[in-house]
C-alpha cells in the first residue's frame, strides 16, 4: 500500500490526516465507562469514551494528572476491563473473547511501551526483544534475525549482547520499543514512553517511534504530558471530565 507522508518541523515524515481519514477504523472504542466503588461512594473515572484509530495514525491523549489516562490506556489494551462499553478490533468485539483468546490477541496484535521499560535485567537486549516471540512458542533460532534487525532499526546494533544494566535510559527504552514491535503488531499503546528520559533521549525515542509507525503503518495511541510531542502526532485528544475531547 502506498502512503503519502508530510514532514514535521524536524523533517520526520508522518502520514497526513487526509491519508488516515480515508481508511476504515482498525480499532474502535464505544462508550467506555469505568467506575470504582459502589453506591454513594462510586467514583466515575471514564464517562463514555469513544475513540476510532486507523492504520498509520498516531493519536496523542493528554490531560491533567489523575484524569484517567493510564486507566483508559489499560482498558484499550485489554489489560483491564471497563464497567461498561465495547472494544472492536477489525470488527471483532474484544470483550466477548475468553481470557486465553485475549492473551493471544495482546501477544500477536498489540505492542506496549511504558514509562518504565519493564525489561528483564538478567537478559541481554537481544534476548529481551525476542521474549514475546518465545512466549508465543516460537523457536529461539527463528527469533534471532528479526530481533537483531529491530535493534539495528532503533540504532542499537552495537548493544545487542549487553545486559539491561549496561544500557543507558534511552537505550533501554529503545530496546523496549524493539520488543513492542517484534510480533509485528497492528496496534501500539504507549504510556509516557519518554517521561523518564532527558529531553535529548526522549526526542530520539519519539523520532524512532514516529518513523517506525509510519513505515509499519501502526495505529498508535500514546498517553503523554509532553505537549510538544503531542503536537507532532496526527491528532491530539484531551481526556477531561471522563470523556475525550478533540484539541
Amino acid at each position: 500500500m502506498s502512503v503519502s507522508t508530510i514532514p514535521d518541523s524536524r523533517g520526520i515524515s508522518r502520514m497526513s490526516l487526509s491519508d488516515t481519514a480515508s481508511k476504515q477504523p482498525l480499532f474502535t472504542a464505544r462508550e467506555l465507562r469505568k467506575n470504582y466503588g459502589e453506591g454513594a461512594s462510586t467514583i466515575e473515572i471514564l464517562k463514555g469514551v469513544n475513540l476510532e484509530t486507523r492504520s498509520g495514525e498516531m493519536t496523542a491523549i493528554v490531560g491533567a494528572s489523575g484524569s484517567g489516562k493510564t486507566t483508559l490506556l489499560r482498558i484499550l489494551g485489554t489489560l483491564d476491563t471497563p464497567t461498561s462499553g465495547e472494544l472492536f478490533f477489525k470488527g471483532e468485539n474484544l470483550f466477548q473473547k475468553k481470557d486465553a483468546e485475549l492473551a493471544e490477541y495482546r501477544n500477536r496484535a498489540v505492542g506496549f511501551i511504558f514509562q518504565f521499560h519493564h525489561l528483564l535485567p538478567e537478559f541481554t537486549a537481544l534476548e529481551n526483544v525476542m521474549m514475546p516471540g518465545l512466549i508465543a512458542g516460537k523457536k529461539k533460532a527463528e527469533m534471532i534475525e528479526p530481533a537483531t534487525s529491530l535493534l539495528t532499526q532503533v540504532e542499537l546494533s552495537h548493544r545487542t549482547h549487553h545486559k539491561v544494566g549496561e544500557l543507558s535510559g534511552g537505550e533501554q527504552q529503545r530496546t523496549a520499543l524493539a520488543r513492542a514491535l517484534i510480533m509485528k503488531p497492528a496496534l501500539l499503546f504507549a504510556d509516557e514512553p519518554t517521561g523518564n528520559l532527558d529531553s535529548r533521549s526522549g526526542d530520539i525515542v519519539f523520532e524512532l517511534l514516529q518513523r517506525l509507525c509510519a513505515e509499519l503503518e501502526l495505529a498508535t495511541v500514546m498517553v503523554t504530558h509532553n505537549m510538544a510531542l503531542a503536537d507532532r502526532m496526527n491528532r491530539c485528544l484531551t481526556l477531561k471530565d471522563g470523556v475525550l475531547l478533540q484539541e
